[in-house]
C-alpha cells in the first residue's frame, strides 16, 4: 500500500536571542527531531527516515515555515533512497518540499543525498518563498544509481520566489523516460552525481558575484536577484560533497557576518 504523509515544522524567535520550534510534526517515514545546533542562534531539525521510502506510488511532503527573524537549519541523518517498491503498477512516487522564509529570517536547508535506485521513479519538487530580507542556503544532491547499478527515473524541480517574483525555476530529468542526451557530454558526461547549491542573501545586491568556473566540473552563476547558484557534477557522492562544501564555505565567508553566523 502506498504511503501518504506530510511532515510540518515552524520556527520562530523565542525572545531570548535564539529560535523556538512551536510546530514539529512527524508523519509516516518522515521523523523530525530537534538536534543540537553548532550555531547558537539557530534551531536545528534533523530528518530521520523511519522506514524505507519513497517507494513507487508514495506521496511524501515536508512543509517548513521560518517566521520573521527566526533562524533554522534542517539536515538529515542519512541519504534518501528512492526505491521501486513491491508492485510495478503504482506509478511514480512524489516528494514535495515547501519552504517559506520570512523577513530577516535565515534557513539553511541541507539534506543528505537523494539516491535514485534502479527501477524507481521519483518526481521531487522544491518550492521556496522568500521575503525580501530573507537568507537561504539550500543544497540538493542527486546520486544516479547505487554502486554498480543503473539509475532509476528521476525528475526534480526547484522553484524559488523572492518578494513574490521568480528567482529560479529549474527542472532536471535523468534515467528512463528523460529527454535524450541527459547522460551525454553536454549534460552529465558520464558522471553519476549532480548537485546544486543556492545562496540567496541581500548582501549580493551591493556586491554581486561574477560567473566563474569552480574547478573542472562546477560553475558559479549569479541569478537575476541577490543570489548565486553553484552547479556541479562528479563521479561519486563523496567528490560531489567536497565540491559543494568548499563552495559553501567560500561563499558564506564572503558574506556579511550575520549571514554566516545568523
Amino acid at each position: 500500500m502506498s504511503v501518504r504523509a506530510t511532515a510540518r515544522l515552524r520556527a520562530e524567535p523565542d525572545g531570548r536571542g535564539s529560535t523556538a520550534l512551536p510546530v514539529l510534526e512527524s508523519a509516516g517515514p518522515l521523523a523530525l527531531r530537534r538536534t543540537r545546533s553548532p550555531l547558537p542562534t539557530h534551531a536545528r531539525v534533523t530528518v530521520v527516515g523511519a522506514m524505507s521510502a519513497p517507494l513507487n506510488g508514495d506521496r511524501l511532503a515536508i512543509e517548513a515555515e521560518v517566521a520573521d527573524g527566526a533562524r533554522l537549519t534542517v539536515d538529515a541523518a542519512a541519504a534518501t533512497v528512492a526505491l521501486p517498491g513491491p508492485s510495478m503498477d503504482t506509478g511514480p512516487s512524489t516528494y514535495a518540499i515547501r519552504l517559506n522564509v520570512g523577513e530577516g529570517a535565515t534557513l539553511h536547508w541541507l539534506p543528505e543525498q537523494l539516491v535514485s535506485a534502479h527501477g524507481s521513479d521519483l518526481h521531487q519538487t522544491t518550492r521556496v518563498e522568500l521575503a525580501p530580507t530573507a537568507r537561504l542556503v539550500l543544497r540538493e544532491e542527486q546520486i544516479l544509481g547505487r554502486h554498480g547499478e543503473p539509475t532509476g527515473a528521476l525528475t526534480t524541480r526547484l522553484t524559488v520566489r523572492r518578494a513574490g517574483r521568480p528567482l529560479l525555476d529549474q527542472q532536471l530529468a535523468y534515467g528512463p523516460g528523460a529527454p535524450g542526451g541527459w547522460d551525454g557530454p553536454a549534460v552529465l558526461g558520464g558522471h553519476r552525481a549532480v548537485g546544486q547549491l543556492l545562496l540567496a542573501d541581500p548582501s549580493f545586491e551591493d556586491a554581486p558575484l561574477p560567473a566563474r568556473l569552480l574547478g573542472p566540473t562546477a560553475a558559479l552563476t549569479p541569478l537575476a536577484g541577490p543570489a548565486v547558484l553553484v552547479t556541479a557534477v562528479a563521479a561519486d557522492a563523496r567528490l560531489l560533497r567536497e565540491i559543494l562544501d568548499e563552495a559553501m564555505q567560500e561563499l558564506l565567508e564572503g558574506l556579511k557576518p550575520e549571514a554566516g553566523n545568523g
